[in-house]
């Protein structure tokens, strides 16, 4: 599989597409990390935010929100697919999403132990470790 993003507005998202995000990130950090939390904070509607998706057929292998904060982007709702780990797709999300980014700041709550993952784009650290819904984080900037 060569992952190919999608990157579209909420209102260009179809209801099944905007149904498989939201059921891809509730089986990602809601399920398998046992972290429930309210995934649904108003911020994918917002007409500034993106949505980066990667389909293998028709099915969702990952996803990626880029909000715009005015001045700063916020990544983050990262979520791959279990059956689609270690074939690229996150890294493909990350190149696309840095692409849209550029030169502009940007943030992003790290799971810790994606920490080197973020780095590798150019994020550091920039603040102490904190628990978010049972998963420790750490904030990182660039």
């Amino acid at each position: 599989m060569t992952p190919t993003v999608a990157d579209r507005g909420f209102e260009e998202l179809t209801s099944r597409e905007a149904y498989a995000l939201w059921r891809l990130r509730q089986d990602v950090f809601v399920v398998e990390q046992a972290s429930p939390y309210p995934d649904l904070d108003g911020r994918d509607l917002d007409p500034t935010t993106r949505h980066l998706t990667v389909h293998d057929d028709d099915r969702l292998a990952g996803c990626l929100r880029l909000v715009d904060d005015g001045d700063v982007l916020r990544i983050g709702r990262v979520a791959v697919a279990a059956s689609h780990r270690g074939r690229g797709v996150a890294a493909a999300l990350m190149d696309a999403a840095m692409a849209r980014v550029g030169d502009r700041p940007c943030r992003l709550d790290a799971q810790t132990y994606l920490v080197g993952f973020y780095a590798s784009y150019g994020f550091a650290v920039d603040g102490p470790e904190f628990v978010e819904d049972g998963v420790p984080h750490l904030p990182m900037a660039r």
